[in-house]
């Protein structure tokens, strides 16, 4: 192969490369309620978790007496708000909601697992994933009992 051949060769491969770059950084979603996928997507996820929630002995107990419609309801408004989408969260607020149930860090942790288990279901890219669970961090303190 010539010289002059190779640089061209060279040229079409970085070419390539790099508008594969911008496109993938194009492709980003401009919201993390929009990497959930928006009002479907989001639906999906907390059907999802509160399948997983129901079979789950550790975290179950806490919903009992839980109208379950009412709390997807609200979970879905507040992971929208969350997520920077088009709700705005009208409910409690997490401390009010958690006052009372002794929630430790077992549990605490255990429904983030759960989460995590319906996003990777629901095929959610990672970076969305971490980007929601880093939005939901600081409320640790207002859900687990201390």
């Amino acid at each position: 192969m010539t010289c002059v051949l190779r640089r061209r060769v060279w040229s079409l491969v970085s070419a390539i490369l790099l508008l594969s770059l911008l496109s993938a950084c194009s492709s980003q979603p401009a919201t993390v309620y929009e990497g959930l996928g928006g009002e479907p997507g989001l639906a999906a996820v907390v059907g999802n978790l509160l399948e997983r929630m129901a079979k789950d002995e550790q975290i179950v107990r806490y919903f009992q007496d839980t109208d379950i419609a009412l709390f997807r309801e609200g979970l879905t408004e507040h992971l929208c708000d969350v997520a920077d989408g088009p709700c705005e969260y009208g409910g409690d607020d997490m401390k009010a909601t958690h006052r009372g149930l002794n929630i430790t860090q077992a549990d605490f942790d255990r429904l983030v697992q759960l989460l995590i288990y319906a996003m990777q279901e629901e095929g959610i890219p990672i970076a969305v994933r971490n980007d929601l669970l880093k939005r939901l961090a600081p409320m640790y303190g207002d859900v687990v009992y201390q």
